[in-house]
């Protein structure tokens, strides 16, 4: 089983958590883990590569903006709320209050491609 690196409470900066929050991807993702709660990685159906996505929750698990455990073939993510208020008072809220609902194309909202018959 790979290890999934999450940094301690001390060892997390202000600048990874805002480096993470800076992307509109990121800050959706966690948005809606503020909103829903844990949620597993496959709950995001984001019209983007997997593999892109995986880089997205890496650097959010790496910033200690999210932790991230393993339930059989799931991953799922929960919000580090307590640690970034201890650390950062008020930077979550903050964020979230000016975030808004990000458009995201899922990828069922994805229309097949149709061949031309000319």
């Amino acid at each position: 089983m790979r290890f999934l690196y999450h940094p301690d409470q001390k060892d997390m900066t202000l600048a990874g958590v805002l480096y993470a929050l800076g992307d509109p991807v990121r800050l959706e993702i966690v948005r809606q883990l503020a909103v829903t709660g844990e949620q597993c990685c496959a709950g995001f159906d984001f019209a983007i590569a997997k593999s892109t996505m995986s880089n997205h929750f890496k650097i959010l698990r790496e910033s200690g903006v999210v932790l991230t455990r393993k339930e059989g073939t799931q991953h799922i993510n929960t919000l580090r709320r307590n640690d970034l208020e201890v650390l950062f008072p008020g930077l979550l809220d903050a964020v979230l209050r000016s975030a808004h609902p990000m458009e995201i194309t899922t990828a069922t909202d994805r229309e097949p491609a149709i061949a031309s018959s000319n």
